[in-house]
């Protein structure tokens, strides 16, 4: 369990770190998502945050000059590691469902977000993270194994708290 401080707890995940140091977008779709995670990395002292080895790995992974940008946004961020707890439910995730066989990176970001108690994951993984029908799925997933799941959210969501 991750202690919590006087701010809520939220889990950066890789895509947030993307967007957020990505060159801007042709697309205006992905051009508003960056532009929104630009705005809410701006306030994120109202929060407390962490990330995952498994993101430093994403993060650290690609163009070297991205990934330099990257990591150094998420530098000063506490790193969760992976257990056998955490591996445990990333494995059932995938393995009894809800996501697919092709998504352990994506059950890894959830498992670690619920063995440790984070209130929020934040994401704009819209595939297999923030995604309505597979989000329920997940909970449950959870609850069944006596976790508190995390909300699940792009930041547009987690915008008052």
């Amino acid at each position: 369990m991750v202690p919590i401080g006087k701010n809520p707890t939220v889990y950066v995940e890789t895509t947030i770190v993307s967007y957020l140091t990505a060159r801007p977008s042709r697309d205006l779709l992905t051009a508003g998502h960056q532009q929104v995670t630009r705005e809410w990395w701006e306030g994120r002292f109202r929060f407390d945050l962490v990330i995952s080895e498994l993101v430093l790995r994403e993060a650290g992974g690609g163009d070297p000059e991205f990934a330099a940008l990257r990591l150094e946004a998420v530098r000063d961020i506490p790193v969760l590691s992976l257990d056998e707890e955490t591996m445990s439910l990333a494995r059932e995730l995938v393995n009894r469902g809800p996501l697919p066989s092709n998504a352990l990176a994506d059950a890894l970001h959830i498992a670690v977000c619920v063995t440790r108690g984070i209130e929020f994951l934040l994401t704009w993984n819209c595939a297999h993270l923030a995604n309505a029908t597979i989000r329920s799925r997940v909970e449950e997933k959870c609850r069944a194994r006596g976790y508190v799941p995390p909300i699940i959210c792009t930041p547009e969501e987690l915008t008052e708290v």
